[in-house]
C-alpha cells in the first residue's frame, strides 16, 4: 500500500472536481439543455473516470492487476440487514438535520448565494423551476431519468469507493479522526454546491466514522444512495408532478 499524505489527498480530491467545475462553468454559458443534465453528463465523463481510474491504477501497483481492490482494503463482511439498518438509521438522522440545520445554513448564505447566482445564467440554479419549465416535457423527462441514474447509482457509488474506500484506507495517518477528515474534504470538494458544507459534514461525518469502525464501506454506499434517492424524488415530483 502507498500511504497518502495531506498533499497527496488534496491533489487526488480536488483535481477531478476542479476539472468538472471548470468545464461545467464554461459550457453552462452556452448549453441549450438543462444545466442539471449537463452537470450529470460531465460528471459521467470527467469525475467518474478519473476517480475510478485512480483506484484502478492503485490496485495495479498494489495487487498487480487493474481492479477495485484498493477501495476495499481492510474491509470486513457484515450481514446485509445490519448494513441496511445502520444506513437507514443515519438516513433518518440526516432527515432531522435537513429540517433543522440545513434551513439555518441556507438562511446564513442566502445573500451570498443570490449574489453569486445572479451573475450566472439562470440554469446554474437547479432550484429555478421557472427556468426548467421553459424546456419541453420530453427533455425534462430525459433530464429526470439521467439525473436519477447518475445521482442515485453512478455518482454516490463512485464517490464512496473513492472517498470511504480508497482515500480513507490509504490515508497516511490512521486514527479515529481519519474518516472525519475525509468527510470534511468530501464536503468541500462539492464546488458546484458550495453553500451547504456544514449540513453535508454533519450528515456524512458520523456515518463515515461508523463505516470506518465497522470496516464495511457498504454502509456508506447505501446511506449515500438513500440520501440521493430522496433528493431525486423531490426534484422529479417538483418538475413532473
Amino acid at each position: 500500500m502507498n500511504p497518502l499524505d495531506t498533499k497527496d489527498l488534496l491533489i487526488r480530491i480536488f483535481t477531478p472536481t476542479s476539472l468538472l467545475s471548470l468545464f461545467y462553468l464554461w459550457l453552462g454559458h452556452f448549453t441549450k439543455i438543462p444545466h442539471l443534465l449537463l452537470f450529470c453528463l460531465l460528471g459521467t465523463v470527467i469525475l467518474v473516470p478519473i476517480e475510478l481510474g485512480i483506484i484502478l491504477m492503485a490496485s495495479k501497483k498494489e495487487y498487480g492487476s487493474y481492479s477495485l481492490k484498493s477501495a476495499f482494503l481492510g474491509q470486513e463482511k457484515l450481514p446485509v440487514w445490519k448494513v441496511l439498518l445502520i444506513a437507514l438509521i443515519f438516513f433518518g438522522i440526516s432527515g432531522l438535520l435537513s429540517v433543522s440545520i440545513a434551513p439555518v445554513e441556507n438562511q446564513i448564505f442566502a445573500d451570498i448565494r443570490t449574489s453569486v447566482l445572479g451573475r450566472l445564467p439562470a440554469g446554474f440554479d437547479w432550484t429555478d423551476f421557472e427556468y426548467l419549465n421553459t424546456f419541453s416535457r420530453p427533455i425534462l423527462i430525459a433530464t429526470c431519468i439521467y439525473y436519477a441514474f447518475f445521482n442515485i447509482l453512478v455518482g454516490p457509488i463512485t464517490e464512496e469507493l473513492f472517498f470511504r474506500g480508497y482515500l480513507t484506507s490509504h490515508c497516511k495517518r490512521q486514527n479515529g479522526f481519519t474518516p472525519i477528515w475525509i468527510a470534511i474534504l468530501f464536503s468541500l470538494y462539492h464546488f458546484w454546491l458550495p453553500f451547504n458544507n456544514v449540513f453535508r459534514i454533519l450528515v456524512f461525518a458520523p456515518v463515515a466514522y461508523i463505516t470506518y469502525k465497522k470496516k464495511n464501506i457498504y454502509i456508506n454506499i447505501c446511506f449515500h444512495c438513500f440520501c440521493n434517492l430522496f433528493s431525486v424524488a423531490v426534484f422529479v415530483l417538483a418538475i413532473l408532478g
